[in-house]
């Protein structure tokens, strides 16, 4: 039943005109607050970032402007949660690139163990994770930058991936959203967050609903939160 609900709000989204965004970001973030419990607002600028994909190809923060990106930390030798975490992101991937958001989206998964995560794995993680090439990417550190410097920028996002003895890393689950200006505006954290609210939240900021339009049309948005059951 989650699963139909989540494919019929898909494609509600795509029927959607932008003006059926005239209600602001905030009132969105509102609704999500009462309804979502893992979503968490945020509003300020984005920690930038420097590194490299897998074919060395240098990716920077600001080379993503004009695209909401998605954003989590894994490393790849991660037993348990970290599998979990990219297959919930490949989820949410399919469900906005069965939408015109696909050109405007980009998801990024970032290492924090670049030491063995070499080029040959973050070219497999994504196959094996179902993470389409088209707007997703795993990055790692380049030539010259410490061994913990996604660790240390893990941290600016707010959270922690301890190393241990073992290699292991004791760490959280946050998934980032940063929108088209390079702010920071949510996390959603955990797993167990419903995936429409992350897509209709990306929805809003492709639409720029933090920008009002002036053309009322409160049907859609009613029908956005009949789908979502506020």
């Amino acid at each position: 039943m989650a699963y139909i609900r989540r494919w019929a709000l898909t494609l509600l989204l795509i029927s959607l005109p932008a003006t059926a965004w005239a209600h602001s970001l905030k009132d969105l973030e509102t609704l999500l607050g009462d309804k979502e419990k893992y979503f968490q607002s945020v509003d300020k600028a984005a920690p930038g970032f420097a590194l490299q994909d897998a074919d060395g190809k240098p990716v920077q923060l600001s080379d993503l402007r004009g695209k909401v990106v998605v954003l989590h930390f894994i490393y790849a030798g991660c037993p348990d949660v970290c599998p979990l975490h990219a297959d919930r992101v490949a989820e949410i991937q399919s469900m906005i690139n069965q939408t015109p958001m696909k050109t405007q989206v980009q998801f990024v998964t970032i290492t924090t163990d670049p030491k063995n995560d070499a080029a040959d794995v973050l070219r497999a993680y994504g196959e094996q994770h179902r993470l389409d090439p088209a707007n997703w990417v795993f990055l790692t550190t380049g030539a010259g930058q410490p061994e913990d410097a996604t660790r240390k920028l893990a941290e600016q996002f707010g959270h922690k991936f301890m190393k241990q003895e073992d290699g292991y890393q004791v760490h959280g689950i946050v998934t980032h959203v940063i929108d088209r200006e390079g702010r920071w505006r949510a996390n959603f954290h955990g797993l167990r967050f419903e995936p429409t609210n992350l897509v209709v939240f990306i929805n809003a900021l492709v639409n720029d609903a933090q920008k009002p339009h002036g053309h009322e049309q409160p049907s859609a948005w009613d029908r956005i939160k009949k789908r979502l059951g506020f």
